[in-house]
């Protein structure tokens, strides 16, 4: 993990079939919104990463100190088969909405990360390195708070301070990376 990475604050998500579409295909139309628009707008669910509570605190705070926010993905096989509802609003505080700038395209999703370019890059993340940074598990180590039915979080690098073994390491493999940018997160509706 180079050090970009280190000094920067983690979104950590597991990518894969959204609403009825390939991750490869989600893929490609990202990055052609990128190309068209500026940005891109990363659809997903759940409340571990809630847009107010969780991600807009996390990425000033990061962004704050120097830093930037970046969003690492795992490529996971996924059963989301959700209807492809195309979002047709967003807010970033819930209250004020605006139309989806034309060019992004949003489908079945409650919330979106606001991101830069979206690069393919791959590296092992070593989930024993890294906190979470925000909310009520602050502090937790990510690979306790990614059990379960948690596939999401904001997280910190906190290297351990006492050697973990190579048989008790949690490593994901990361695929994709992207800048999260202001306001960094947001909520759909359609």
């Amino acid at each position: 993990m180079n050090n970009k990475i280190k000094n920067a604050g983690l979104i950590f998500m597991k990518v894969g079939l959204h609403a009825q579409e390939s991750i490869e295909d989600i893929i490609k139309r990202k990055q052609r919104e990128f190309e068209e628009t500026g940005s891109i707008f990363w659809g997903y669910g759940g409340n571990t990463c809630h847009p107010l509570k969780m991600v807009q605190p996390f990425a000033q705070q990061v962004e704050g100190s120097g830093n930037q926010v970046l969003i690492v993905m795992q490529k996971m096989n996924s059963r989301h088969a959700a209807p492809p509802e195309i979002a047709k609003e967003y807010s970033d505080d819930g209250v004020n909405w605006q139309p989806i700038p034309k060019g992004i395209e949003v489908r079945g999703s409650r919330h979106a990360l606001v991101l830069d370019e979206l690069r393919l890059e791959e590296f092992d993340l070593n989930l024993g390195e890294l906190e979470v940074g925000v909310g009520p598990s602050r502090g937790r180590k990510a690979d306790q708070y990614l059990i379960g039915q948690a596939d999401k979080g904001c997280f910190l690098y906190k290297p351990s301070e006492l050697p973990i073994e190579e048989n008790e390491q949690v490593i994901k493999h990361i695929e994709l990376v992207a800048r999260v940018k202001a306001p960094y997160a947001v909520f759909l509706r359609n």
